[in-house]
């Protein structure tokens, strides 16, 4: 058996453009792995087996594409920490750690190039959680290029208590409906001159806000010090980054009683 941690990541950024042809939407966005994980083992098994977690479809998925042949398949258990649709890219990254682990397990491993074949067939943002660092992702959010940028700060998550979050699908269509997609080319240019100009933390400040959601926690985090607040992925999370431990413990403890809250920091790998 082999084991793994399934960190989360926040979206820095995060530029939506109008729908494509196969009905996805034109993205940038800016990964950035973060320290609060999911804990994943895998081992050979007869048959596809998940445990741990009665609500996954993601690893099961994955698992049945590293079917070894005569030798078998593969069982994976799910230890959760990450909170499920908060736009973390839990069930993305528990996918992607599955299919790395098992594939270290097979006879002949299959190529980096199928395994994230694989990884862009089971959703958009399970390729990253395949790569290393922070990465600038495009097209659907699978074309990525590695970022360097800075790591020397805190986050602290925040999942407010009372916001129940639309699925993706929604999401998407509520962005459609409004118009949301107007503009889409000067943001992108917005968020790649940002990111040209990005050498210290307090810089991420300048990149453009989350075009799919919004939260009035952010401007709270905002209030208490962080230098960049925003809402992660489709939401409903919001992250707040700060330079100073102290400063994000009070932060915690006046944002505790409206949700949910984690103290972490930028993580490299899994």
């Amino acid at each position: 058996m082999t084991r793994a941690p399934a960190p989360a990541k926040i979206n820095l950024s995060l530029v939506v453009g109008p729908a494509r042809a196969d009905g996805k939407h034109e993205v940038v966005t800016v990964y950035q792995r973060v320290a609060l994980s999911d804990r994943i083992a895998v081992e050979r098994s007869p048959e596809v087996r998940v445990a741990g977690f009665a609500d996954d479809t993601l690893v099961r998925r994955a698992l049945e594409r590293m079917s070894d042949g005569n030798v078998g398949s593969f069982a994976a258990r799910i230890q959760k920490r990450i909170p499920v649709a908060a736009g973390l890219g839990g069930a993305s990254s528990d996918a992607a750690t599955a299919l790395r682990l098992a594939n270290a397990l097979r006879t002949e491993p299959y190529s980096v190039d199928r395994l994230h074949a694989f990884a862009r067939d089971l959703g958009a943002d399970v390729p990253y959680f395949l790569e290393e660092g922070p990465q600038f992702g495009t097209g659907d959010g699978t074309e990525l290029e590695s970022l360097e940028l800075p790591q020397d700060y805190w986050i602290l998550l925040v999942l407010p208590r009372s916001r129940v979050k639309s699925s993706t699908e929604n999401v998407y269509a509520d962005f459609d409906a409004r118009g949301g997609a107007r503009g889409y080319e000067e943001r992108r240019a917005a968020l790649l001159d940002a990111l040209a100009r990005v050498k210290r933390p307090r810089d991420l400040a300048a990149l453009p806000t989350n075009d799919l959601a919004t939260s009035p926690l952010a401007a709270e985090l905002a209030a208490l010090g962080a230098f960049r607040a925003d809402v992660t992925g489709a939401g409903p999370t919001v992250y707040g980054l700060f330079l100073h431990g102290r400063q994000v413990r009070a932060a915690q403890k006046r944002m505790s009683p409206k949700g949910r809250t984690w103290i972490t920091a930028p993580a490299w790998y899994g």
